[in-house]
């Protein structure tokens, strides 16, 4: 006697399950997408205890009649389907005919429905899979199907289940890929009677962006467009300060369905290569508007991942426009100021002072004034002011000794007046004659003037057209060492100095193999090095351009490099990853000071180069201050 049999229905269904219904979210997500194929305007949906007790889904969409509601809930049984061709033309979210029924067999399902042409609705109950008759009800056109009791006839699997507010957090994260799939829906979404959501249809998807992952990221986010044959891309990414620590802020449409797509994912971290740190992931809200016959959905029974039938034009339609979107907008990082009790306190909060447990009366105006004398006020102590270039506070930059002495002007008087239901008035005297002056540099070319000084031997401050920008030397220097490299290797290679007697250097084995096995791509870059016997490695010349680097230090750094870092697998990544390297070892440092034709010769360079808002490494060069947030800041506005 044979031991294979044929399973039960009952089973199959569980099983069918096992792979449909994983948790509360899965149950939303079905028939969430089941009633904008339906046609709705209007969704509704409810949950207790994170689903677990109750999912309930209400829409307004087209309904079913009387006949079509048991069959609904039949295995493999749709009306988005008739032959096999049709999965090839999948224009609906759902067409398997799988989900109602896995969701009945594990839980206890009521579905009203009702048509318009219809007087009176249908309702029918299911219990682990166990239909009642179909009886009369009431109700407006759509259909309402409550689950209850999530895998109560599977109580294993119950077990399984996260804590009601982790179920709560994925059904929220589900909820929020639907409403920002189709924005034009009306959406609900009600948590324990509570609303968590009442999002209002609306043409686009950064007002819904803003609702669910702040106005702060909304505001910063930059559009992107294309059409590429019969392929239409649009949508946001987040500017590149608003890197996340992981891949979950990606959200990625195809037809109106989230996907993930490891090809998808890899064109936007290519895109996004050199503006983001080392584990950063970027933020991306992106829909693909792709003929259903060019892309594959039924791939997973959950339908989350797909596959192209162009995939290489999809990847390179995804990454050139998000590179595009790049060179035409300013990726430069601004400053977020903290919020400042003495400038944005509302008018009927306290006075300043007393924000600050400062109770007494107002200061002496004489005594105010004497805080920028250098005479110390009895009860305050000193701080020194910021220098420039390291200097002492008091005391001109050394490169400024040979400029003539400004004239000293006479005492000037600012007010400063911050009125609300107590008036505040402090009147400061200032000698600014005290204070060093910016040195005002020329930039060759340019016919533009920066007043640029350096500050902890670390940044430039300089003065713009609407602001101010403070930039970090060292990773503006990377950046402009890697375009030039990067550019000589494109034209055939970086030029190289031969040296007069080629340099030995011990390495380890395990070095000397890694820096011997990559010659050619030193080659490229103008190192030139050959086995010299034992663990020795001879350098016969360097990059001309790296002068203040010396032979031994690079080739150390390189072995240290390939030992300690996961390489890329192919040439050119490597010698890319290497271009960051050297870049990043013969910039100049910080605390290290500049001369004044440095300084405008550095700053000049910035606008040669692609990119100078961030380093190789995705740090910022640069923050900008504009002069209405200096002034919000000062509240002058």
């Amino acid at each position: 006697m044979g031991i294979i049999k044929q399973l039960p229905a009952s089973v199959i269904n569980q099983i069918a399950a096992g792979e449909v219904v994983e948790r509360p979210a899965s149950v939303v997500k079905e028939l969430l997408e089941n009633a904008i194929d339906a046609g709705a305007t209007r969704v509704d949906l409810s949950v207790e205890r994170g689903g677990k007790d109750l999912v309930r889904v209400a829409d307004n969409g087209k309904g079913m009649s009387r006949d079509d509601l048991p069959m609904a809930f039949t295995p493999h049984a749709t009306s988005k389907l008739v032959e096999a061709d049709d999965l090839f033309r999948i224009r609906t979210l759902g067409f398997r005919g799988e989900a109602l029924a896995a969701i009945a067999e594990v839980s206890k399902l009521r579905c009203q429905t009702r048509q318009v042409e219809d007087d009176t609705g249908s309702e029918l109950t299911i219990e682990a899979g166990v239909a009642s008759p179909i009886k009369d009800c009431g109700g407006p056109p759509g259909t309402v199907i409550e689950v209850r009791n999530l895998f109560f006839n599977t109580p294993v699997r119950r077990t399984f289940l996260k804590s009601d507010s982790t179920e709560a957090g994925h059904v929220a994260e589900m909820f929020a890929r639907i409403a920002l799939a189709h924005p034009t829906v009306h959406m609900t979404y009600r948590s324990s009677n509570k609303v968590v959501h009442d999002l209002h249809p609306v043409t686009g998807i950064k007002e819904r962006i803003a609702i669910f992952f702040g106005r702060e990221l909304a505001d910063s986010l930059l559009w992107v467009e294309s059409r590429v044959e019969t392929t239409s891309l649009w949508g946001y990414v987040g500017h590149p300060s608003q890197s996340r620590s992981n891949n979950k802020s990606q959200f990625l449409f195809v037809g109106g369905r989230y996907v993930r797509d490891r090809s998808l994912g890899h064109a936007l971290s290519e895109a996004y290569r050199g503006l983001l740190m080392v584990g950063r992931q970027p933020v991306a809200f992106v829909h693909l508007e792709i003929p259903p016959e060019e892309v594959d959905v039924n791939v997973h029974p959950t339908k989350i991942e797909v596959r192209f039938r162009d995939g290489h034009r999809i990847y390179s339609q995804l990454l050139s426009t998000v590179r595009q979107a790049f060179l035409s907008s300013d990726l430069h990082s601004r400053l977020q100021a903290p919020h400042n009790p003495l400038v944005d306190e509302p008018a009927n909060e306290p006075p300043p002072q007393a924000a600050f447990g400062l109770t007494s009366p107002d200061p002496d105006r004489q005594a105010v004034g004497s805080w920028f004398t250098t005479s110390k006020p009895t009860g305050f102590q000193s701080f020194p002011s910021p220098g420039y270039a390291g200097g002492p506070a008091t005391s001109a930059p050394a490169w400024a000794s040979n400029l003539p002495e400004p004239p000293t002007p006479s005492r000037q008087v600012a007010f400063n007046e911050f009125q609300d239901e107590h008036e505040v008035k402090a009147t400061v005297v200032a000698n600014p004659s005290l204070l060093p002056s910016p040195r005002a540099i020329e930039l060759p070319g340019r016919g533009v003037t920066l007043k640029a000084i350096q500050v902890h031997e670390t940044y430039l401050v300089a003065e713009t057209a609407d602001g101010m920008v403070v930039i970090d030397q060292h990773a503006l220097h990377e950046r402009i060492l890697y375009e030039e490299l990067k550019a000589r290797v494109g034209q055939g290679g970086v030029e190289s100095q031969r040296l007069l007697v080629p340099e030995p250097v011990d390495l380890s084995a395990p070095e000397a193999a890694a820096v011997l096995e990559r010659r050619d791509v030193l080659a490229r870059l103008g190192l030139e090095i050959e086995p010299f016997g034992g663990d020795t490695v001879l350098v016969s010349s360097t990059p001309a351009m790296l002068r203040g680097v010396t032979p031994e230090q690079l080739l150390r750094d390189l072995a240290d490099h390939f030992r300690s870092s996961v390489l890329p697998p192919t040439a050119d990544a490597v010698l890319e990853d290497v271009l960051n390297m050297v870049a990043c070892k013969a910039a100049v440092k910080a605390n290290q000071r500049l001369a004044p034709e440095e300084i405008a010769s550095l700053l000049d360079r910035r606008h040669l180069v692609s990119d100078s808002h961030h380093c190789p490494h995705g740090r910022p060069t640069a923050l900008v201050f504009t002069k209405a947030e200096l002034e919000k800041q000062f509240g002058r506005i």
